[in-house]
């Protein structure tokens, strides 16, 4: 997925994780917990690619996806939660990201490719290593493209009626 899309399905979660909820639990405990920092998500939804991309531009490794984008690093993550207020929305922006670029790998019929979850104890065979300019538009037309631009216009969508009540029913006067 480009990385703009990344960044609004963070938000996203952080949107949602903030709206009214059902029923409070026992004795008035929150039957969910709290809304997570949208800011934190958006963070960690990020950090795959910033940490990624420029070792990929610099030739430390031959693909884009390595470090950052490694399952492997859960450990770390489990410790980042248990560590830092603001751990979960961190760790869960980041999971997201790798969950959302496993969907485009397998949307676009190369479901192989999503080994790089287990980088570097196992590699794909064949990687697709294009710089992430090129990729833009290389995935233009993919199946997953258009996933993602429903994506874009249902967040449109659930944009304007927020602000502006476009499409949902307006309560009369009377």
């Amino acid at each position: 997925m480009l990385f703009a899309t990344h960044l609004l399905v963070a938000a996203g979660i952080g949107w949602l994780s903030g709206r009214p909820r059902g029923v409070s639990g026992l004795r008035g405990t929150p039957a969910f917990p709290p809304a997570l920092s949208t800011g934190w998500l958006v963070a960690g939804a990020a950090l795959s690619d910033v940490v990624d991309k420029p070792l990929g531009a610099l030739g430390v490794f031959d693909v884009y996806q390595s470090v950052g984008h490694s399952a492997l690093l859960l450990p770390l993550a489990a410790a980042v939660v248990v560590k830092h207020r603001h751990g979960l929305a961190l760790a869960v922006g980041w999971g997201s990201h790798l969950a959302l670029d496993a969907l485009h790998m397998t949307v676009n019929g190369r479901a192989g490719d999503a080994l790089f979850l287990a980088w570097p104890v196992l590699t794909r065979s064949d990687p697709l290593a294009i710089p992430p300019g090129e990729f833009a538009l290389f995935y233009a037309g993919s199946p997953s493209f258009f996933l993602e631009a429903a994506l874009w216009l249902a967040a449109i969508v659930v944009a304007l009626r927020s602000r502006f009540g476009v499409g949902a029913a307006r309560k009369s006067g009377r």
